[in-house]
């Protein structure tokens, strides 16, 4: 097959041509739209040959994207360095001065409150902190810095167009209902607190801590009472309950499934549920932090909700007393939910703040089936068929990349998952209320210049509208993933809806799913940076890993049991197991190198958006990777 070549095949092709961004091509010119003419007739990873049929056959094997090229920098997270200044020991916080009343709370300024301590990044020396009321159970604390405009107004305000901003609500008497209460002091500095009006519980507390706000980093603390119990802040394979001894990192990320690590969501919100000891004559509330109760006593449990409006990279530290945010940037956009139900909390949330997620239909909510490695619409059909013959029900089968041709979206293989020969499929799937979801990947093929019959209309109808992302130049950012090297379409474009649209009713008018399966839109790529710019005349490149089924990557694991039902098979699956991780090994030697930690500099004034100063836990370690 073209993509099964190694590195090492691949680059004894290409001894002879020139390196562009860290990899092996030819000699080229770029272009404005992101397409290179190579200068060289030397474009892909060489020749093989094979034997069908008694006959030998000479193919072309395909360029693999050295693994190197998803390598970042060597990043000690901030929280593992023994070494790392911590903030709250050399910063000076603020101090709030005049305090202005609105329609709905009110604003103050925030200044500096001694000589800037540029830990992480520049100091903002002058911040605007804003109150506001909003609804009869939502508390809104913005702080972000006094002085914006067009230059620097995307770095510190999250757009409306982005993420949606809750409405404030009418100034009425049943906003004052409000059962939070907030206060400030600036002793020593600027402070605050956030309190339950009902219980006098406080339930945000920044006392005993500085605010610190830089270009590249903000940090706040709130106190939180012994043994706490926090929930939420996804996404992570995590327990449900936090805990006190845990940090949970904000940024999207193609990561599989690690514990604890974060993976493909962000949702910077917590609720917080406190118990109380109810006293029976005066009906005072007494917090419980410990298990120490008793059946003969009353007890009631009452919970909040915090939302930290921000899409930068963020960390959240869990410790045995307080909470820690610290943020690679943007502005502080606290949003309180008073509850006092769990329920309440989440509906305050969800309708009021962030909004509801689509309804879905009612199919969607029974027994899918999905897996990488179906050859042709036969054997999707043949599982749906099992599935029937077991008695099991059955609602949708997905199909994974195999379907397409080359792994471009809005495709069909032409051989194994054509139109025509899923019609009966699709007919006898309708027949009996069954539905079909195919996978879309949020990255666009782009051709390979040299080659006049590597057309792909989609990448060409995106191009003229103007739909991709661009690099700093204007040039197209490209990446590398599934088919290849690809381009990502820009949302915020005007005409990147209409395209993307244009091409799924294209699509569906081949292939009648009933909903697609959006994948590698954090956004991912198997490389770092525009790591394809410069190198289109080796396209369509493999990724620099195996496929599984590839050649020395052969899936050969097995369900619980099946030792047991099928002992011939699964000794013979267990020892070719053994024996390509041993060849593995072989090839690979591990490293015997000391690769020193990168040590990102602050250059005043100066933004660094792959490498920032304050280093978050990141489960990719380099932001830019696979990124």
């Amino acid at each position: 097959m073209a993509r099964l070549a190694s590195w090492r095949t691949a680059a004894l092709a290409l001894a002879s041509t020139s390196l562009v961004n860290g990899q092996t091509t030819a000699e080229s010119t770029s272009k404005a739209d992101g397409l290179v003419s190579s200068q060289s007739s030397t474009n892909t990873g060489g020749t093989a040959t094979a034997t069908i049929s008694g006959s030998q056959t000479t193919y072309s094997v395909a360029f693999t994207v050295p693994a190197s090229a998803d390598n970042g920098a060597n990043l000690l997270p901030n929280i593992k360095n023994t070494t790392a200044v911590q903030a709250q020991d050399v910063c000076p916080g603020y101090k709030a001065s005049d305090v202005q009343r609105t329609a709905y709370g009110f604003s103050a300024s925030l200044t500096l409150a001694g000589s800037p301590c540029n830990v992480y990044g520049t100091d903002i020396e002058e911040l605007t902190l804003t109150v506001d009321v909003q609804t009869a159970h939502r508390l809104n604390v913005n702080i972000k810095p006094a002085h914006l405009d067009s230059s620097n107004i995307t770095q510190y305000v999250l757009s409306e167009d982005l993420i949606p901003i809750p409405a404030q609500g009418f100034a009425d008497p049943t906003t004052q209902n409000i059962d939070l209460q907030f206060s400030w002091s600036n002793d020593p500095s600027f402070s605050f607190t956030v309190v339950r009006k009902s219980t006098g519980d406080v339930l945000f507390d920044t006392r005993g801590s500085v605010l610190v706000y830089e270009n590249q980093f903000i940090e706040f603390v709130t106190q939180l009472p012994e043994n706490y119990n926090l929930y939420g802040m996804g996404e992570r394979i995590h327990d449900l309950r936090l805990g006190n001894n845990f940090t949970a990192t904000f940024y999207a990320a193609d990561a599989g499934d690690p514990i604890d690590g974060n993976i493909y969501g962000s949702h910077p919100f917590y609720l917080d549920t406190r118990y109380y000891e109810v006293d029976a004559e005066t009906g005072a509330h007494t917090l419980v932090t410990t298990q120490n109760t008793s059946v003969s006593n009353q007890y009631v449990g009452m919970s909040h909700g915090v939302f930290q409006r921000s899409a930068h990279g963020m960390e959240a530290l869990l410790l045995p007393t307080n909470l820690t945010w610290r943020a690679l940037g943007g502005s502080i956009d606290l949003y309180f939910f008073d509850g006092p139900t769990q329920d309440a909390v989440t509906k305050q949330y969800q309708i009021g703040a962030i909004g509801l997620p689509a309804q879905q239909q009612y199919w969607t909510l029974g027994f899918h089936q999905c897996r990488w490695g179906y050859k042709n619409f036969s054997q999707t059909e043949a599982v749906v068929e099992a599935y029937r013959a077991a008695n099991i029900p059955l609602e949708c089968i997905w199909n994974d990349i195999d379907y397409m041709f080359q792994y471009r979206d809005f495709t069909q293989d032409p051989n194994t998952f054509s139109p025509a020969a899923g019609a009966g499929f699709f007919e006898r799937l309708a027949a009996n209320n069954q539905h079909y979801v195919p996978i879309v990947d949020s990255a666009i093929y782009i051709p390979n210049p040299n080659n006049a019959s590597d057309n792909y209309s989609v990448y060409t109808d995106g191009n003229d509208r103007g739909v991709f992302l661009t690099n700093p130049d204007g040039s197209q950012y490209i990446g590398s993933v599934w088919p290849g090297y690809t381009v990502f379409p820009d949302w915020h474009t005007e005409q990147s809806v209409p395209w993307w649209t244009d091409a799924m009713v294209a699509h569906y008018k081949e292939i009648p799913w009933s909903g697609i399966w959006i994948d590698m839109s954090e956004v991912s790529s198997f490389c770092v940076g525009s790591c394809g710019t410069g190198n289109l005349s080796l396209n369509p490149v493999h990724p620099p890993f195996s496929l599984p089924g590839e050649p020395g990557n052969l899936v050969l694991s097995y369900p619980e049991g099946f030792n047991l039902t099928n002992a011939t098979e699964a000794a013979a699956t267990s020892s070719l197991s053994a024996s390509l991780a041993s060849a593995a090994a072989a090839a690979t030697p591990p490293s015997t190198a000391t690769i020193p930690y990168f040590s990102p500099v602050i250059t005043p004034g100066v933004r660094n958006v792959n490498q920032p100063p304050y280093v978050i836990n990141n489960i990719q370690g380099d932001l830019a990777v696979h990124a």
